[in-house]
């Protein structure tokens, strides 16, 4: 069984190594499918959020990476992994991962099919992983700007997203359940734009606008409109220009979901809008 083993994490190893090749970051698994390199905050007594930042291995996805001395370097350190995963949402491909599952009951293959249909899509030629349970995984890549989140089933049964802040199983891994290998003739491929139809699906439904302040609903749906007509280079700007407006007008606690909610719309995340909109009440010296 330790010889097995090793086999594995060397085969496991080699596979990891050509993904960075291709620009993946990669982190290795145990057989489980759950990163192999255990938390370093797991026995203290009130951890805290740590994505890496002690300096340590163990922070899962966030270990991933693409230079071959770090991907040596985290197998070193779990000589038991015998798979690897692949991070989603980082550059250079942006990866977004659809995993259609195969269950009792579900035909995610049909699912998906229907989706296309009714959203006027179709998944060009890409990357295509086939699971040991008989599953796929989908491999397409997103655009630079836009952050899709990992759900289970919102796109329809058996279809899960793997986004930003989630990892796919990479071919050629060995879990307990079999081994994950690339579907013919897809090993080759880049991962295929994800169509925009698609892409729009796969993103969280805006959330409904606060209303605003009679008085100030001219003045504020202008400073949404400003924001949402930013392009890629000028969003943050625009926001933080129309949020410092909001504040000093005095209509900024009203604007902030409105102007959140626009930045989003451009491609900024939930996160970095806010955190823009928070400077700017700071900037203007108001409590965000």
């Amino acid at each position: 069984m330790a010889t097995t083993d090793r086999q594995a994490t060397t085969l496991a190893l080699a596979h990891a190594l050509s993904a960075a090749e291709r620009g993946l970051a990669v982190l290795p698994l145990s057989r489980s499918k759950l990163p192999a390199l255990p938390s370093p905050h797991r026995d203290d007594p009130a951890p805290s959020p740590c994505h890496g930042a002690c300096g340590r291995l163990g922070h899962g996805v966030y270990d991933a990476s693409s230079d071959p001395d770090r991907i040596r370097e985290l197998f070193a350190a779990a000589p038991w992994a015998t798979g690897y995963g692949i991070a989603c949402g980082l550059p250079p491909h942006h990866l977004i991962g659809l995993d259609l599952d195969v269950k009792t009951g579900t035909d995610s293959s049909a699912a998906l099919r229907e989706l296309a249909l009714r959203h006027l899509f179709t998944i060009p030629p890409t990357v295509v992983v086939v699971t040991p349970s008989g599953g796929r995984h989908l491999w397409l890549s997103g655009p630079p700007e836009v952050v899709v989140p990992n759900s289970a089933g919102r796109l329809a049964p058996g279809i899960d997203i793997r986004g930003a802040g989630g990892y796919l199983v990479g071919p050629g891994s060995r879990t307990g359940q079999g081994v994950y290998a690339a579907a013919p003739g897809t090993a080759h491929l880049a991962p295929a734009p994800c169509p925009r139809s698609l892409l729009r699906l796969l993103l969280p439904p805006p959330r409904a606008h606060q209303p605003l302040p009679a008085s100030a609903d001219g003045h504020g749906q202008g400073l949404v409109q400003f924001v949402l007509a930013a392009h890629e280079g000028q969003r943050n700007t625009r926001l933080f220009w129309a949020a410092c407006r909001a504040y000093e007008d005095g209509i900024g606690p009203a604007l902030v979901d409105p102007l959140a909610d626009a930045a989003r719309a451009t491609g900024l995340s939930e996160r970095e809008a806010r955190a823009t909109i928070a400077s700017a009440a700071r900037m203007t010296g108001h409590r965000p």
